[in-house]
């Protein structure tokens, strides 16, 4: 880790096979993506790397991700880890950085782990790693850790409604 990612971590009541399927099934992820009030439109998800990600938010402030926040799969370790980035779109085409910089003006990538925990629960582990600090302040300014903690929360509500 670095001064250029961003860390948010939660223990989620739910056992991690089905956080895994919330966090990789499209008619889950619909349901905590998006920080309430925000809503998950569409969504493309090919776990493979190389594959396609997107998940489109929009907001009832009329925000829109539209298709700029479409990415690459880098990775995937099935149960618990995947990695995707801003910077590639499908296939490992390089992104423009102006509509996939995710609304801030610049790229990240993601790893998205989870593993066992205590009690049957689950440790959530979201990293966003940055080229530049400058680009993770604007990151964490607005808003990362209470938008993706608070999509964190939504995920292990979802995964404990699949028990």
């Amino acid at each position: 880790m670095s001064d250029h990612d961003l860390v948010l971590e939660r223990v989620l009541d739910a056992p991690r096979e089905l956080v895994w399927k919330a966090l990789t099934t499209p008619e889950h992820i619909r349901k905590w993506w998006a920080p309430r009030p925000y809503r998950t439109t569409d969504i493309a998800l090919d776990l493979v790397p190389g594959g396609i990600f997107r998940m489109r938010m929009v907001g009832p402030d009329g925000f829109d991700t539209g298709t700029g926040g479409t990415g690459c799969v880098l990775d995937v370790a099935e149960g618990t880890r995947i990695v995707w980035t801003s910077a590639l779109g499908p296939g490992w085409r390089p992104n423009d950085p102006g509509p996939a910089a995710d609304c801030g003006g610049f790229l990240f990538t993601a790893i998205m782990s989870i593993e066992d925990a205590p009690g049957g629960k689950t440790l959530y582990r979201a990293v966003a790693m940055h080229k530049s600090l400058a680009d993770a302040e604007t990151h964490a300014k607005m808003g990362f850790h209470e938008g993706w903690g608070t999509c964190a929360d939504q995920l292990g509500e979802v995964a404990g409604t699949l028990a």
